[in-house]
């Protein structure tokens, strides 16, 4: 077996990877993760150099994911809800040089100009040509996950956790980092949101790692989540509030017959969870819910368990024993206990980040020397938990997904209808946040009905769907300063007034 997969040698015959179509078994995924990487090399493509990957949730992907994490090669994992003007923008952005696409996003990748594999076709005849010898020369390589910005374009996130040239064996010191979280090794992992996000990559194929077999549920349904977690002894899953809303609105025959008596973690974070909804899941699945505060940026920073959160309702944790939090007053002091600020890190161990060809959104991510921000506003209490009260950037968080409405308003504003924009979030009770877009017409265009269809249309050619706004309004004048400055405050605060909270 490959040097990162050795340890599981007497296990050759398990399953190391499920999904509706099947299993693949320890020995099967090493034999075709070797293939695979031949078939990368055979493309010219070089250590340090990177690859795309299109594609629901499969057994398929984890064949990437590992075989680029040993050949220093790095896979850059698109959303699959991206319109083709999206995706020819990571993928070229990112100068990939190879794309591995699921046939069902095949219109949505376009022409790209590339060489192109697809699974259950031509991917499959490459590692059938290849051989599944050991390939040599086998290094650490990673994952460059692209992250929306605040004006626009998604920028592609560099991480020092990934060097190029380091052993592979440090993928496994990685895995075994997830006792913390309260996974167990060899344990049976279920992945059952989207594959290209980073906190579903790095809780899934990490736990691959340290020798848990993976199910993968190609898209999230409740009731089916609660099938697969019994059926397959399931012992730890990452998921997002919208799903534990969802879980949580299932008719009770379904609930009861749930028994989840496998399961050693679940783990949850991507957005804040309503206290209501939480204490729910606390009562139905018991103290084994952990909660983080992180990003595709900087990982995980903090950590809470079911307790502590009983303790500390709305706390995010304490940070981890590898992170500082700063929090930095609007004067740039260090606030002090419980007094609100922006939110700044620190991993002491020395990994940092790089926006890809973006010096400038760079610096302006580490404005605070030896620190890096996300753009939220916290405190720290006198116990050291952290919490969360605002984002300073403009950004919407909805069903865990992050939404920034620089973009959309991008595109908004060249309909030949629209004169002025303003995008927000308003509040959703089952996705937290959902898209609100108040638009300044034309003289004699109204915001009927036709008008908005063709409004959402015309997004829709150019942007994920997810990205539409669900709610319109129009004003006479959009609100702005005598500098120019969009007055958005105005506009969001009225829908957020009596809600208790303001993301």
């Amino acid at each position: 077996m490959s040097e990162l997969f050795r340890g599981f040698r007497d296990r050759s015959d398990a399953p190391a990877v499920i999904d509706d179509d099947g299993e693949t078994s320890w020995r099967d995924f090493d034999e075709r993760v070797n293939a695979l990487i031949h078939v990368v090399r055979s493309h010219g493509v070089q250590a340090g150099e990177r690859i795309s990957l299109l594609s629901d949730n499969r057994r398929e992907i984890f064949e990437v994911y590992a075989a680029v994490s040993q050949c220093g090669v790095f896979v850059v994992p698109i959303n699959w809800h991206f319109a083709t003007e999206e995706v020819a923008y990571v993928v070229e952005n990112s100068g990939s040089r190879l794309v591995i696409v699921d046939p069902s996003h095949l219109e949505a990748l376009g022409d790209t100009g590339i060489p192109t594999l697809i699974f259950g076709s031509t991917y499959e005849e490459a590692l059938a040509a290849a051989g599944a010898g050991e390939p040599l020369s086998q290094m650490m390589g990673g994952v460059m996950f692209y992250t929306s910005g605040t004006t626009g374009r998604p920028k592609g996130v560099t991480s020092s956790s990934f060097s190029v040239g380091t052993p592979t064996s440090v993928y496994s010191q990685m895995a075994a980092g997830l006792a913390a979280l309260g996974i167990p090794p060899q344990g049976r992992t279920l992945l059952c949101g989207p594959g290209y996000h980073s906190a579903q990559w790095a809780l899934s194929f990490f736990p691959l790692v340290g020798g848990s077999t993976v199910v993968v549920q190609r898209k999230f349904d409740p009731a089916d989540t609660l099938r697969l977690i019994d059926r397959h002894q399931v012992t730890n899953l990452h998921l997002v509030p919208t799903q534990f809303i969802r879980l949580l609105r299932l008719p009770e025959d379904h609930r009861a017959s749930f028994s989840g008596g496998s399961l050693a973690a679940v783990v949850h974070g991507a957005a804040p969870c309503p206290p209501e909804i939480k204490r729910q899941m606390i009562d139905w699945w018991g103290p084994r819910i952990t909660e983080y505060y992180g990003a595709t940026e900087g990982g995980f920073v903090s950590l809470i368990g079911a307790s502590d959160w009983l303790e500390h309702p709305g706390s995010v944790g304490r940070p981890l024993p590898t992170m500082e939090v700063r929090i930095v007053a609007d004067d740039g002091t260090q606030a002090a206990v419980g007094e609100p600020g922006v939110i700044h890190v620190r991993n002491l161990s020395g990994v940092d980040f790089e926006y890809l060809d973006e010096p400038d959104k760079t610096a302006q991510a580490h404005s605070v020397a030896g620190y890096f921000t996300l753009g939220d506003i916290g405190y720290l209490d006198d116990q050291g938990f952290l919490y969360l009260s605002d984002r300073r950037i403009d950004m919407i968080i909805s069903g865990g997904v992050n939404i920034y409405p620089a973009e959309i308003e991008g595109v908004l504003a060249s309909h030949p209808s629209v004169v002025d924009v303003a995008v927000f979030g308003i509040p959703d009770e089952e996705y937290g946040e959902r898209v609100h877009a108040t638009v300044q017409l034309i003289p004699g265009v109204d915001l009927d009905d036709g008008q908005r269809i063709d409004l959402e249309s015309f997004l829709r050619a150019k942007l994920a769907s997810y990205k539409v706004p669900k709610d319109w309004s129009s004003v006479d004048q959009m609100p702005r300063s005598e500098a120019g400055k969009l007055l958005k405050a105005s506009l969001r605060a009225p829908y957020w007034q009596h809600t208790g909270r303001y993301i």
